[in-house]
């Protein structure tokens, strides 16, 4: 109540008619915060505190009856509206996408109009408004409402709750948060007291900058903080400033286009983030079922030597040999356990972190391993798979990513290739050297390739040409070539082709993460 009758006198300001019809009304924010939290309870409060604000701030300038009436039409009004946010938005306020936003908007401007309109006309009835000022009073006081809600009710709602206040928190250590709001209340200073141009009013537009910084930087709570901040520092130098400075008409539309301008990129900035994080997590389990193959390709070696190994070993000792045949046979056997768990732990860090584990490898070996893992099925769909040989030159990278990136390109060119004929199904692989020590890798298919149209999209994520793809398998490739210092990309033709170009050891180009 003391908190609603502070604002409700600190915005009290060129009042048409002496009533309550003023350019920025915050006091129904709080009554609205107050109702999401609490419900109904709320309603004897809030009426409570608007006939306390009635009496201190404008002495009843209706009456006490009609003050009464008024007083309590006002609370049913915004309990209404109250209810219609707590419908929609299930007790919190989360401004989060542009829908949610939008209707946070449109109940809000509903619920202002619908009850400024009753309590402006109840006025006029009790013959508070002179004749022909009913359509003014009932816009500025909606008007008024509308301005004081949309620049004070996310900022209030994030105080009211103990999470809101730690984010707030959190996000005023950041010397950006300290430096926007302290640019917003020098701007409304300089502005308004003429000190920048020397002139009056006239550079408003330099109010944007510090709200669209805050939208930038902290999405839709920045917004919030320097909305309030900046109309709270035009009403301060309003009321306590030498002389009129505002046009008030105008100041209540700079206000709510303020506000609005920042939380539209607010709440974009915060749609990209949440995309952003969705496109990371995917591209995780995206990475998690294609690196499955890799594990499954690079255990399969040593767990069939640990296999031998342990049998060669049982068959020792029911030999009864305890000799030295035995001590080595059982130091390969431990040496290849060790190979699988380093294997593990590499995939595990690519998980959680991201690394990279480089060593010094042969694509001619990699080439050959890849194809191994897909002769069972290029036999089994006709389609002739050709490994050109690569140059003996080293190349320093994370085998297993590699691998998996060059597995991604040959599945994609054996989905490219079933649409064709027996005997046209044909891949090809080839390496060739490149001036400034690159190693490119081609993978060609005999597919129907790459239009222009599918190659303006062909790198973007969720793009897919297959009903089961989930369209990140090129995404990933690509992030993993880019990683390793080299580039991925696809030419338009007749037939399919992907390259992707590596840096060699002697360039010293390859990138640890």
């Amino acid at each position: 109540i003391a908190l609603y009758v502070g604002l409700d006198w600190l915005s009290y300001i060129e009042p048409l008619f002496g009533l309550n019809i003023t350019p920025w009304n915050p006091d129904p924010a709080l009554g609205l915060v107050y109702w999401m939290r609490v419900g109904r309870r709320a309603a004897a409060p809030w009426l409570l505190a608007v006939l306390i604000s009635e009496g201190l701030v404008r002495g009843l300038p209706a009456g006490a009856l009609a003050t009464l009436v008024t007083s309590a039409v006002l609370v049913l009004g915004y309990a209404l509206t109250g209810e219609a946010l707590r419908a929609r938005f299930v007790t919190q306020v989360t401004l989060s996408t542009r829908r949610r936003l939008t209707v946070w908007l449109a109940i809000v401007v509903s619920g202002a109009a619908l009850t400024g309109t009753a309590y402006i006309a109840l006025l006029h009835l009790a013959g508070m408004i002179p004749p022909g000022e009913l359509g003014r009073a009932i816009l500025r006081y909606s008007l008024g409402d509308v301005v004081g809600v949309v620049g004070t009710m996310p900022l209030l709602w994030n105080l009211s709750g103990a999470e809101g206040r730690a984010g707030l928190r959190a996000m005023l250590r950041d010397w950006e948060s300290l430096a926007y709001v302290a640019s917003a209340v020098l701007l409304v200073l300089g502005i308004f007291y003429g000190v920048v141009g020397n002139s009056q009013y006239r550079h408003f537009y330099f109010l944007f900058m510090p709200i669209i910084w805050a939208a930038t930087r902290h999405g839709i709570k920045g917004t919030g903080l320097v909305a309030f901040v900046m109309q709270l520092a035009i009403i301060v130098v309003a009321r306590f400033g030498p002389g009129a400075l505002l046009p008030f008409a105008e100041l209540q539309l700079l206000g709510l286009a303020l506000a609005l301008v920042g939380f539209f990129i607010g709440v974009l900035v915060d749609e990209q983030r949440q995309a952003a994080g969705e496109l990371k997590h995917s591209m995780r389990l995206v990475a998690a079922g294609e690196m499955a193959a890799a594990l499954a390709h690079e255990l399969n070696q040593p767990m069939t030597a640990l296999a031998a190994y342990g049998r060669a070993s049982e068959h020792l000792l029911k030999r009864g040999d305890t000799g030295p045949l035995l001590t080595q046979t059982i130091g390969k056997l431990v040496q290849e356990a060790g190979r699988a768990a380093e294997v593990v732990r590499r995939l595990r860090e690519f998980f959680r972190t991201g690394a990279m584990h480089l060593e010094t490898a042969n694509m001619a070996d990699i080439m050959a391993a890849i194809s191994g893992q897909f002769a069972l099925q290029c036999n089994a769909d006709e389609v002739v798979l050709d490994t050109d040989a690569v140059p003996p030159l080293a190349i320093r990278v994370d085998r297993l990513q590699i691998e998996l990136v060059l597995r991604n390109l040959v599945a994609n060119a054996m989905d490219a290739v079933q649409a064709q004929p027996d005997g046209a199904r044909r891949i090809r692989v080839w390496g060739e050297a490149l001036a400034g020590g690159r190693l490119c890798i081609s993978v060609e298919d005999s597919g129907a390739g790459v239009s222009k149209t599918v190659m303006a999209r062909l790198f973007e994520p969720f793009v897919s040409g297959k009903s089961s793809g989930l369209g990140l398998g090129l995404v990933l490739s690509r992030n993993i070539v880019e990683a390793h210092g080299g580039t991925l990309w696809a030419e338009v033709g007749e037939r399919g082709m992907f390259r992707f170009i590596l840096p060699l050891v002697e360039t010293g180009a390859a990138h640890e993460q």
